[in-house]
C-alpha cells in the first residue's frame, strides 16, 4: 500500500465558529485527529492533500439552499490555522464535492504512484464521500478514516460510515479509524523491511 492522505473542505468559512456557514463544534472536534495524521503522513512521507472548497460567487452549487461560501481568494478558502499546510504538502482547490471532479488530483497521485486514499474532514455524507467513491472510479483503494471525519451530527456521520463498512466493495473501500490505519501503515512498513 502506498497511500496519499487527503483532507477535505477543512477551510475557514466551513469551520471557524465565527463564520456563518461553519458547521459548528462537529467540524472542530476532529481537529485533534487531523492535527495527528498530518503530522504521521509527513513523518512518513506519504504525499498530504488539502481538498478544499474554492468557489466562484457564481458556482451551480449555490442555486441551492447552500449559500456562497469559501469564495477563492478569500480568508473563507483557506485551510483553517489548525491544520496549517506545510510547503510539502499540496493545496487543491476544488469547485465541487469531489476532489477529483475537474483538478488534476488523478494525474498527481499517480505522478507520486499512489495506490490508496485515506480520506478525512467535512461533511462525510457529502465531500467526503464523492472523493472516496471518486477514488474508487479512477482506480485507487480507499479508506474512510472513520475517527478524521465529520458531519453536521454524529449520527449523520455514523449512517454514512455504517453503510460503507458493510459494503460489497470491501477491500477496495474501507471504512478504519485512525489507530487502525496507522498500525496498518507500520505493519506493512516492518514486513517490508524483513
Amino acid at each position: 500500500m502506498k497511500p496519499a492522505i487527503i483532507i477535505v473542505d477543512m477551510v475557514k468559512d466551513n469551520i471557524d465558529l465565527g463564520s456563518p456557514y461553519a458547521m459548528g463544534e462537529e467540524g472542530r472536534k476532529i481537529i485533534p485527529n487531523l492535527q495527528r495524521l498530518a503530522a504521521f503522513a509527513r513523518e512518513k512521507g506519504f504525499p498530504l492533500i488539502f481538498a478544499s472548497d474554492s468557489y466562484l460567487e457564481t458556482d451551480f452549487v449555490f442555486h441551492s439552499r447552500v449559500k456562497p461560501h469559501a469564495i477563492t481568494g478569500t480568508r473563507g478558502a483557506e485551510v483553517i490555522d489548525e491544520l496549517k499546510p506545510q510547503d510539502s504538502d499540496i493545496i487543491l482547490p476544488k469547485r465541487r464535492f469531489s476532489a477529483f471532479f475537474r483538478t488534476d488530483l488523478d494525474f498527481t497521485l499517480r505522478r507520486l504512484e499512489v495506490d490508496t486514499i485515506a480520506v478525512a474532514g467535512v461533511t462525510t455524507e457529502v465531500c467526503v464521500c464523492a472523493t472516496v467513491l471518486d477514488g474508487i472510479t479512477n482506480g485507487f483503494r480507499a479508506i474512510f478514516l472513520s475517527d478524521c471525519c465529520a458531519s453536521y451530527t454524529p449520527e449523520q456521520r455514523d449512517r454514512v460510515l455504517g453503510l460503507y463498512q458493510k459494503s460489497p466493495l470491501r477491500p477496495l473501500l474501507r471504512v478504519m479509524t485512525l489507530a487502525e490505519f496507522t498500525a496498518g501503515c507500520e505493519q506493512k512498513a516492518e514486513s517490508q523491511a524483513q
